[in-house]
């Protein structure tokens, strides 16, 4: 009689195991890079969300640092243990955990887009207006796509129509779908001016921001847009997303969170208003985690508000004006860098600074965060290594 009884416990827990493999292997709301010790997209995960289940070091120390000597916009992204950066001459530099070069390589061209790995691939965007691929092995050219206008947006891992695809916007008003593996493109749509900041990737869907106001969501199954919002000023950045819903700033300094729908914006509120001429215009990406989301406001503060309500539950002043750097979520902290080169960590629940160092150079770039450590690439090209 308690055979049936141990054959329905069974199939429950077979079904919960599946669950939980499911839930743990598969994409969550805060996707991110393949392993523990990769950084392969901008901001770690294809929605942008700035929100990573990583812990930082506890006592961080320089454990490195190294340069080109070249000037950078883009921000390092890291696979198997070596550390890509791109200068805004061309300058493709890979370094290893230790700080050592692996190779460097001229690419003869103006860059300022981060860099976008998949697997043994490295896609980029140039000034000039060219996505290019290159293979990390052979460090060959492997397609070089001809845009119209200059691409400063990062590339970003999606699909369409069963094929693997990168997506990005240009200075020619399009936002393009190449086909991964020769640069085909399987779709386009034509905004209505400058393309400058990244897509958040979702199911099915792209959202991104463009120069002319307008928010845009873009099926890229079908390639055709689904919905478009005009906000306040222009947008030079990206919306970020958890789950359904994001967040995005314009350049007056206003933050608005947004909820989407089977393509649809269903829901706009401003959660955050410029205050004053000196209300700081935004240029960078608010990072949003389970309960909260963080912003650069004000020129030189971070703000920290709740999902939940909307209330504003702290605000910290930092030691220089912000910039187009970003904050990151890392689990109970909030690691930021200022223009001028200070980088904090911050308590997440009170906006506490718990540790800063001053870099003595200008930061641009948004960190990447490997396994136990943290990276900084300045202005000036010195990518310095934090860890225990």
């Amino acid at each position: 009689m308690r055979k049936p009884l141990k054959i329905v416990y069974f199939l429950v827990a077979t079904l919960l195991l599946g669950i939980f493999i499911h839930a743990c292997s598969g994409r969550g709301e805060a996707d991110e890079s393949s392993s523990i010790g990769d950084w392969t997209v901008f901001r770690g995960d294809n929605s942008l969300s700035g929100s990573i289940s990583r812990q930082l070091p506890s006592a961080p120390n320089l454990l490195w640092s190294t340069t080109t000597g070249q000037r950078t916009v883009a921000s390092p992204v890291i696979k198997d243990g070596i550390v890509y950066t791109l200068g805004r001459r061309g300058l493709l530099r890979a370094v290893d955990e230790q700080g050592q070069e692996v190779f460097s390589k001229d690419l003869g061209t103006f860059i300022e887009a981060t860099p976008l790995i998949i697997d043994t691939s490295l896609f980029f965007g140039t000034i000039d207006g060219h996505m290019i691929a290159i293979g990390l092995k052979g460090r060959e050219i492997i397609w070089d796509f001809p845009a119209e206008g200059q691409i400063s947006a990062p590339a970003m891992e999606t699909a369409f129509e069963g094929e693997e695809a990168i997506v990005f916007g240009s200075y020619d008003n399009f936002m393009y779908t190449l086909r991964q593996s020769d640069g085909k493109v399987l779709s386009k749509f034509e905004s209505g001016y400058y393309l400058n900041g990244a897509a958040a990737v979702l199911d099915g869907y792209i959202c991104f921001g463009g120069c002319d106001q307008w928010l845009r969501v873009v099926d890229t199954r079908a390639g055709i847009q689904t919905d478009s919002l005009m906000l306040d000023s222009y947008l030079p950045a990206s919306p970020v997303f958890r789950g359904p819903e994001g967040y995005i700033g314009d350049y007056g300094g206003s933050i608005y969170h947004i909820t989407l729908f089977g393509g649809k914006i269903s829901s706009m509120e401003k959660i955050h208003r410029a205050k004053g001429e000196d209300g700081g215009s935004f240029v960078g990406l608010p990072a949003v985690g389970k309960d909260n989301v963080y912003f650069f406001s004000g020129g030189r503060h971070i703000t920290c508000v709740s999902r939940k309500n909307g209330s504003v539950k702290w605000e910290t002043l930092l030691k220089g004006p912000t910039g187009e750097s970003s904050p990151l979520e890392c689990l109970d902290e909030i690691l930021v860098c200022t223009k001028n080169g200070i980088v904090s960590i911050l308590d997440k629940d009170s906006g506490e600074v718990k540790w800063e160092y001053d870099t003595g150079e200008d930061i641009l770039a948004c960190p990447a965060i490997s396994d136990g450590s943290f990276y900084i690439l300045t202005a000036k090209g010195t990518l310095l290594r934090f860890g225990e």
